[in-house]
């Protein structure tokens, strides 16, 4: 049986569609995909995000232990600033990719994508050379307010100044009347908050997020609307553009990948592998021809398969067919060509400049 958000009922009060995405019963969509879409890119929108993951790392050597287990740095952070960063093995391929909050040196809280849970509480417990880690995730619940009104409406639910929460910055208050971390991040490439509250607090923090934002426009949003928005930012997806077979580096992450930072698991790979050269990369193609691309998609050169399409949409903001794929270095390049195999038609495609989408 699929495992439930707390919102999982106020969800279908709201009348979502409900699908089951990595075990977990969540809404796909309310209103439509395309509407929800263009709320966040216009006003605000809603997404639960509780079945997202939390580890904690707490007390002396918490940030030195982190640190040993992720390619980003902590330690050039401040105290209430995160980083993303990837969680790699040893071959400098992804465990997963997370966000690390740091709290203060012996207070570190990693937030783990949904699929992932147990299997990166289970990596780091056995890889944590100092602090052992907390698995905090059933005591969270989390909601993402994501777009140009989300700062305002948040802001009139509580009394942190939220225009002092820059970017990859967090703070500790209460939205409407409920303890929660303000973090001044998402996966859609508009301005918003993920805030983290207790499991118990969901849907009263939720319903009052609702009730406060109809002057906003707000709108509940679902998985389908999340993921047109991060493709067209060429937001990265486990288990779609980045997984155990492709390294930090060929998914053009090297900007979270702190090479010159004391050992962490995957350094040795990745600076031998930036040493030899990269022979693929993960590049962003617009289709010059009829069809949409989608994950698992070949991508074909001269007629021969030379990569493969990790994810694909109409993006409902550029209003053209977009896509995310693994190619060869040499195709890389902004302006090469290639084909993508759509049910036995290959469409032309062209590499192109990413994000895709730009604010106006």
């Amino acid at each position: 049986m699929a495992r439930q958000t707390p919102l999982n009922e106020a969800h279908r009060k709201l009348g979502a569609r409900m699908v089951d995405f990595a075990g977990w019963d969540m809404p796909v969509q309310y209103s439509g995909i395309i509407d929800e879409h263009e709320t966040v890119r216009t006003a605000v929108g809603l997404f639960d995000v509780s079945h997202m993951g939390e580890v904690e790392f707490t007390g002396p050597g918490a940030l030195e232990t982190v640190n040993g287990l992720i390619s980003n740095d902590l330690a050039r952070i401040a105290d209430g600033q995160a980083v993303y960063a990837g969680l790699l093995d040893e071959r400098g391929t992804f465990v997963d990719d997370v966000v690390a909050y740091r709290f203060s040196p012996e207070r570190i809280l990693i937030c783990v994508n949904s699929s992932n849970r147990e299997k990166d509480f289970a990596w780091m417990k056995a890889h944590a050379q100092g602090v052992t880690p907390v698995d905090r995730s059933d005591d969270f619940a989390q909601i993402a307010v994501q777009g140009p009104k989300a700062a305002s409406l948040v802001q009139r639910l509580t009394k942190t100044d939220v225009s002092k929460i820059g970017t990859y910055r967090f703070a500790e208050g209460e939205v409407a009347g409920i303890p929660s971390i303000i973090s001044r991040t998402g996966y859609t490439g508009e301005d918003g908050f993920e805030l983290y509250c207790p499991a118990k607090d969901a849907v009263a923090l939720w319903d009052a997020l609702l009730t406060e934002g109809q002057q906003d426009g707000v709108k509940p949003c679902g998985l389908g609307a999340r993921d047109s928005l991060r493709t067209e930012m060429k937001y990265a997806l486990y288990g779609n553009d980045i997984d155990d077979q492709h390294t930090a580096l060929e998914a053009g992450l090297g900007w979270i990948v702190k090479l010159d930072k004391a050992a962490f698991i995957g350094k040795e790979a990745l600076v031998a592998q930036k040493a030899a050269g990269l022979k693929r990369k993960l590049v962003g193609f617009e289709l010059t021809g009829n069809g949409i691309p989608r994950h698992g998609y070949a991508i074909l050169k001269d007629g021969a398969r030379v990569g493969e399409v990790t994810s694909g949409t109409k993006g409902p903001s550029v209003n053209k067919a977009i896509g995310i794929g693994y190619v060869p270095a040499e195709l890389a390049a902004e302006g090469s060509t290639f084909d993508v195999d759509i049910r036995g038609r290959a469409v032309p495609a062209v590499v192109v400049k990413t994000p895709f989408y730009k604010k106006p």
